[in-house]
């Protein structure tokens, strides 16, 4: 099934679940894609859009965007309990085995691994994983939290992160929700046009979350090293918009606003 049909079965079913509800179980089972390599001009966009060397391995990030696809897959499947209209991508912690190239054939498996309370919904955790002839290579975990009235305690206040040295500012074109969609096949409405994001409550479209921390990650010394990730989304990205990247060579940061003072994206390296 393709992505785009994920998304069209997943409006359709969201209105009939209810996140939340008592006794709400996970599939069993996982999706796979059999092995083979990335379509170098796909490949080749996505380096673009994120700044990441135009040669070379594999961006860290990109078994995610290769296997995005399952992950809605998995999200729509209709004993998946949470709506997936809504649902907001909160955390990724990525971890590479090894150094990828470009022409390794990967089997992509994505399941589901838990699903908890969240002080402000409930959260479910997806695995994605990597093999590269049958040994594991790469293996990502992700967050995804759908909003609902909890009687939860409110969790105590968090402290605010202190800013890191800024490095560099850019500046993001209005378009480039739709750049990073051609190049990675996530069309979510939310991130494409100002019409569409307003019917989800956003007053402009939205950044991509994984373009954030890809570009951030571009912007490493050598991202060809880089073994673990470990992001948080705090705020959404408006589009267009000028947003201040920050890092000490190991944290790095996303920030907005004429000061900084809005965290968009906190998140560490090894």
């Amino acid at each position: 099934m393709s992505l785009t049909l994920s998304l069209a079965r997943g409006a359709v079913t969201s209105p009939f679940k209810r996140a939340g509800r008592p006794g709400a179980t996970l599939p069993a089972g996982r999706l796979r894609l059999p092995a083979a390599p990335p379509v170098p001009a796909r490949l080749a966009a996505y380096r673009t859009i994120c700044g990441f060397p135009a040669t070379g391995p594999l961006p860290v990030t990109y078994p995610h965007v290769l296997a995005f696809p399952l992950a809605m897959r998995l999200m729509t499947r209709r004993d998946f309990p949470l709506p997936v209209t809504g649902l907001v991508h909160t955390w990724i912690e990525i971890t590479a085995h090894r150094t990828l190239r470009p022409e390794d054939s990967l089997e992509l498996t994505v399941y589901a691994e838990e699903l908890s309370p969240h002080r402000r919904g409930t959260e479910v955790t997806v695995v994605t994983e990597a093999r590269l002839a049958g040994a594991l290579v790469w293996e990502s975990r992700s967050g995804y939290l759908s909003r609902h009235a909890t009687r939860t305690e409110a969790a105590p206040k968090e402290e605010p992160a202190a800013p890191l040295p800024a490095l560099a500012e850019w500046r993001l074109p209005g378009d480039l929700g739709r750049r990073y969609a051609a190049a990675s096949g996530d069309r979510n409405p939310i991130h494409l046009h100002p019409l569409t994001a307003r019917l989800f409550g956003f007053p402009r479209a939205i950044a991509h979350g994984m373009w954030t921390v890809a570009r951030c990650l571009a912007e490493t010394p050598d991202p060809a090293t880089l073994r673990t990730v470990r992001a948080d989304f705090r705020a959404p990205v408006l589009l267009p918009g000028t947003v201040t990247y920050a890092s000490d060579g190991h944290a790095f940061q996303l920030r907005g606003g004429e000061n900084g003072e809005r965290l968009h994206l906190t998140g560490t390296t090894g």
